[in-house]
């Protein structure tokens, strides 16, 4: 027998059928002999009407409340959930957040989790029955309701597989697996059969939208097998477990692409100490977050110096940096909100050479231009510009030998 945490995402439970559908699965592993716990989203579409609700009646609606209003979506889903598995004669007993407890910080509409509770859900198991948890909330030390963000029911199910030292945590969700890039661009894209937390956490963070980052990280801060799967069908998906389970990988296991981009060049920065901090910290005291930075070998003391940030920060990143650029006194700032960025990702990286070379030799053979990269052990990201996206993916994906 084993305990299995089984998480179903909005389109999973978007209807009253796809509903009884989640119950069924849910019931046949509990027949199977397994402790089944389940964790579910809001009904697809819910959340972006509730929110919508909330718009209608102020422009900045205050974030305790709207948490409040935001977190309703997901108690009904447990509710109707509930309902269908004790109708088809199963015991089963549904959990806000706040009544397990799965206690949060204050960070109204993005609080991350600092504990969970476990005894509640457990008693529910040892009566043989069947928890249905609602995914993406919690409680802070308040008594307020607080939610995880988007993506927050994938945190949510690992968090809770992690607590109750689950064997495995099945994310149900409208793909069957991760795959080597997306399918829509690459027909011959391939499932895998098993990715390293190290591989899928990279991959989440550059753009794949399989799983969300955080609930990655507590997989692999946790040890949490994580099964990828299709809420649609019975095959088997993709397992994202320790590096030391997969014996042999790959030299590259996936490629992701993130059209969310903006550039950003100081341009003609004086070259001494101190000027990044300058550049950097009004940044950071907005709340935008840099991702790639490049700086030009220093020319008669001047250095050119580029950065990233999300495409939906560029405009207030903009600002500031007209305003820092004055300040240190760069000739100008010049940006560029129509790029892209496309990494390939794999844990062998580590242990072959040319692989860097690879990709540089690719790109080039199809006219595309580099305008930044950023590597670590085990992934290489450049930028270049969007129009070139699904071209780089597929060359990329090509000269990897990733298809099959």
């Amino acid at each position: 027998m084993a305990l299995i945490v089984q998480k179903y995402g909005g389109t999973s439970v978007g209807t009253i059928e796809k509903i009884k559908n989640v119950a069924k699965r849910a019931a046949r592993t509990h027949d199977e002999g397994h402790q089944v716990v389940v964790v579910v989203s809001a009904m697809s579409g819910e959340t972006n009407r509730l929110l919508g609700l909330a718009a209608q009646l102020a422009e900045i609606p205050n974030e305790r409340e709207l948490d409040v209003v935001a977190s309703t979506g997901e108690q009904v889903t447990i509710g109707l959930l509930a309902i269908a598995l004790t109708e088809m004669g199963y015991k089963a007993r549904s959990f806000t957040g706040f009544q397990i407890p799965i206690e949060t910080d204050t960070a109204y509409v993005k609080a991350r989790i600092k504990k969970i509770g476990h005894s509640a859900i457990m008693d529910t198991l040892k009566e043989g029955g069947i928890a249905v948890v609602a995914g993406f909330q919690g409680i802070d030390e308040t008594g307020s309701i607080t939610t995880l963000g988007r993506g927050g029911s994938d945190t949510s199910a690992v968090a809770v597989a992690a607590a109750l030292k689950a064997d495995v945590c099945e994310i149900y969700t409208d793909v069957d697996g991760v795959y080597t890039t997306d399918p829509n661009i690459c027909e011959d894209a391939r499932k895998l059969d098993k990715i390293s937390f190290e591989e899928m956490l990279e991959l989440a963070s550059l753009g794949a939208k399989v799983l969300q980052i955080r609930s990655v990280e507590f997989g692999m801060k946790y040890g949490v097998r994580i099964h990828v799967r299709s809420s649609f069908n019975d095959n088997p998906g993709t397992i994202a477990t320790r590096e030391e389970e997969i014996m042999e990988t790959a030299v590259v296991s996936g490629i992701a692409f993130s059209k969310n981009e903006a550039k950003i060049t100081f341009v003609k920065v004086p070259d001494k100490p101190g000027i990044a901090a300058k550049i950097f910290k009004p940044l950071t005291d907005a709340n935008i977050v840099v991702d790639v930075i490049v700086q030009n070998v220093s020319v008669t003391g001047f250095t050119d110096l580029t950065f990233t940030v999300a495409r939906s920060d560029y405009k207030k990143a903009m600002q500031v940096a007209d305003v820092t650029a004055k300040e240190i006194g760069a000739a100008e700032v010049v940006g560029d909100d129509k790029i892209a960025k496309v990494s390939i990702v794999g844990m062998a990286m580590r242990s072959h050479a040319g692989v860097a070379m690879k990709v540089f030799e690719t790109l080039s053979a199809e006219g595309i231009n580099i305008l930044g990269i950023t590597t670590s052990e085990i992934k290489i990201s450049v930028l270049i510009e969007e129009k070139y996206t699904e071209l780089a993916v597929r060359v990329l994906h090509t000269a990897f030998g990733l298809g099959g």
